[in-house]
């Protein structure tokens, strides 16, 4: 079963973000956006915004995306950011970890760094790279679930993909990395689905790499009123690319030396 978009008038953000959060919570698909897409990036953040609000868990890290040309020009950021929650982190095992996929909605598994913070963020919006690693206790590697209950969630532009937690739906955690800062530029990685290579890259794929969706995220929060915390965990972005995937189906991410990580697709159960 699907949740319908709301039909009176121009919802809120509020209205919004409950449809998402509706379907997010019954693992309902949505059929279609459910409301006028967001007119830019701060009207994308005020639904997410409310979004978090309403959702029953705390924001345990937070994901990074790629906004491509001409899109970045256009929404004036060439990142986009959304929450990840407690419960939808999960330590990788021997056994490959089974995530939930809804039915009739997005899905896709990203290699990501994920960068973990050793201290709480002081509020400033002037960061650079190197002052942002300074927070940096641990570099892991892992895989971000992306997941919406809206399908088409990745096609109408970056603001529609904010909206709704960044696209995100949880993120699996390998091993860290050692000797991380030293070696954070020449790490690479690849993406198999079923078996097969779908994807390749790294460190150095992802836009003036990792540390710099560190500075973006922590720019972009202290203008949202929200700040960085120790422990939280940043997956800066999509290493091989995003590679949609169904329910019944594994991935292996494979980091060479720094280990591997397998996964499992299955249908997305209701979470209340």
């Amino acid at each position: 079963m699907s949740v319908p978009a709301p039909d009176t008038g121009a919802p809120t953000a509020v209205a919004v973000a409950d449809v998402f959060v509706t379907a997010r919570r019954g693992a309902r698909a949505v059929t279609a956006y459910p409301g006028p897409t967001p007119a830019d990036m701060a009207a994308a953040y005020a639904i997410q915004d409310a979004a978090i609000a309403a959702w029953p868990d705390r924001v345990a890290g937070w994901k990074l995306g790629r906004i491509n040309p001409p899109h970045d020009t256009t929404y004036g950021a060439g990142r986009l950011a959304g929450p990840i929650f407690a419960r939808n982190i999960w330590q990788a095992g021997a056994a490959p970890t089974r995530f939930g996929v809804i039915d009739g909605g997005f899905a896709a598994v990203e290699a990501e760094y994920v960068l973990e913070l050793g201290q709480d963020a002081p509020v400033r919006d002037d960061w650079t790279a190197q002052a942002a690693a300074d927070l940096v206790a641990r570099c892991w590697i892992g895989v971000e679930i992306a997941g919406s209950p809206f399908a088409g969630i990745n096609d109408h532009g970056p603001a529609v993909t904010a909206s709704d937690f960044g696209n995100n739906a949880g993120l699996i955690l390998g091993q860290p990395i050692d000797d991380w800062r030293a070696r954070l530029d020449g790490l690479t990685c690849a993406m198999q689905i079923d078996g097969a290579e779908i994807g390749r890259g790294g460190a150095a794929s992802i836009p003036n790499g990792p540390l710099d969706s560190l500075v973006f995220l922590l720019n972009l929060l202290t203008r949202r009123g929200r700040r960085l915390e120790a422990g939280q965990l940043i997956s800066t972005g999509a290493a091989t690319g995003v590679h949609a995937i169904r329910a019944g189906q594994s991935a292996r991410a494979d980091f060479g030396p720094d280990g591997a990580i397998d996964c499992m697709a299955v249908e997305a159960r209701p979470l209340d």
